[in-house]
């Protein structure tokens, strides 16, 4: 839902606000670090694009990713149930990986906040340079 004014907007803020007091604060964590996460954010536009991947797809399409950071990421991922992964207890070993309805809500989610992060990146660095710059005077 989106907020109507700024007002329904601050309300809803200070909910959030609010409830990242619960004892719960590690998972919402945890769960938002993906949406900043590069490799997390990868595979997840990965099998949003491809469909089902095996995991030599996955670390063909994520250049750069070791296999102990996809290995990693894919874990978290499906622990936290934005992908599932399929083992068909194969000889040689066939593993795939796909978004679930919640990793599709996700991606849908997080895709506004890259675009803006993006969109303003040079703001982000003018910002840091003033700031560097005041902090050494």
């Amino acid at each position: 839902m989106i907020p109507k004014d700024e007002n329904d907007l601050l309300a809803r803020s200070r909910a959030l606000c609010d409830a990242m007091e619960n004892e719960d604060d590690w998972l919402k964590r945890e769960v938002l670090s993906h949406a900043g996460n590069r490799w997390a954010f990868g595979v997840i536009h990965a099998l949003k694009e491809g469909g089902r991947l095996r995991h030599a797809e996955l670390r063909r399409r994520l250049d750069g990713v070791t296999q102990r950071m996809l290995t990693r990421t894919l874990r978290q991922l499906e622990r936290d149930g934005l992908i599932l992964r399929q083992d068909y207890e194969e000889v040689p070993p066939r593993v795939d990986y796909e978004l679930t309805r919640l990793g599709e809500e996700f991606f849908l989610k997080i895709i506004p906040m890259w675009l803006w992060i993006f969109e303003h990146a040079e703001d982000f660095r003018q910002a840091r340079e003033a700031h560097s710059t005041a902090a050494s005077e």
